[in-house]
């Protein structure tokens, strides 16, 4: 299952871990989604959505 909203379509970010003596490993970044029952078009469907949506009030929760 991806870490990807639904909403906005944020996604993961990869970059470099960076140790005290300079070396790189690669690291991933998930946002941080969840699962919640939504209002889309009148029905309630199940939608991963980043909290950043949740909080704008981008989603109308079911309930």
């Amino acid at each position: 299952m991806s870490d990807r909203c639904e909403i906005c379509g944020k996604g993961r970010l990869v970059g470099n871990r960076v140790s005290h003596s300079n070396r790189k490993t690669k690291r991933v970044q998930r946002p941080n989604t969840q699962v919640l029952r939504a209002v889309v078009d009148g029905r309630t469907r199940r939608l991963r959505v980043c909290t950043r949506c949740i909080r704008s009030g981008r989603v109308t929760k079911a309930g």
